[in-house]
C-alpha cells in the first residue's frame, strides 16, 4: 500500500498577492509542500489536489470575502506545484472540506492508503474541515505542521492540537 497526499488549496488565490484571502507568511509552506509531494511521488504515492471552485454566489461569501470563484485565475495550483497537476488528480471543492459533494471517498476506496498525508491551507478552515472527515472515515492521517498556513496564528495553533487531540491525525 502506498500513502496518498492530499494538497488542500495551495492555489492562487490564496498563495499569491493581490487575492482577497492571500496570506504572505503562508507562501512560508511552498518549498516543504513542494518536497513533500515530490518525495511522495517518488515513493509512488498518489497526489490529490484539492480545490476551492465557488460559484459567484456562493453562500460561504457571507462569511469569507469572494475567493476561488469558478473561471477565475484564483483556482489555479500555484506555479510551484502545477506540474503535478492533471486533470486526472484535480477534485474541484465547493465547501471546507474536501470529502463534501466531491469523489474524495471514492478515489480513496480505490487507492486504499496506508494512510493520508496532509497539506496546504487553510489549516483552521479547509485543511481542519478534510482532516476530520478523513479521520472520521478511519483514515490514518499525518498533516505537516511546516506544510499548512493560515492566516490567523493563533487559529492555526488550536486547529493543529484539534487535529492531534481531537481528530486523532499525527502532526509532524
Amino acid at each position: 500500500m502506498s500513502n496518498v497526499v492530499l494538497v488542500v488549496d495551495m492555489l492562487k488565490g490564496f498563495l499569491e498577492p493581490g487575492h482577497n484571502l492571500y496570506h504572505a507568511d503562508s507562501r512560508r509552506i511552498i518549498p516543504h509542500s513542494l518536497q513533500l509531494v515530490e518525495q511522495e511521488k517518488a515513493a509512488g504515492s498518489e497526489i490529490l489536489f484539492l480545490a476551492d471552485n465557488h460559484d459567484p454566489d456562493d453562500l460561504e461569501f457571507q462569511v469569507f470575502p469572494v475567493h476561488c470563484v469558478i473561471g477565475t485565475e484564483e483556482t489555479d495550483v500555484i506555479p510551484e506545484l502545477a506540474d503535478y497537476v492533471t486533470a486526472a488528480n484535480l477534485i474541484p471543492k465547493k465547501r471546507y472540506s474536501g470529502f463534501f459533494n466531491t469523489d474524495l471517498a471514492d478515489r480513496l476506496a480505490l487507492l486504499a492508503p496506508e494512510k493520508l498525508l496532509v497539506c496546504g491551507v487553510a489549516t483552521n478552515v479547509c485543511v481542519m474541515h478534510t482532516v476530520s472527515d478523513a479521520r472520521n472515515r478511519d483514515y490514518a492521517v499525518e498533516v505537516y505542521s511546516d506544510c499548512v498556513s493560515g492566516p490567523d496564528p493563533e487559529a492555526h495553533r488550536w486547529a493543529l492540537s484539534h487535529c492531534q487531540r481531537v481528530l486523532g491525525a499525527k502532526v509532524i
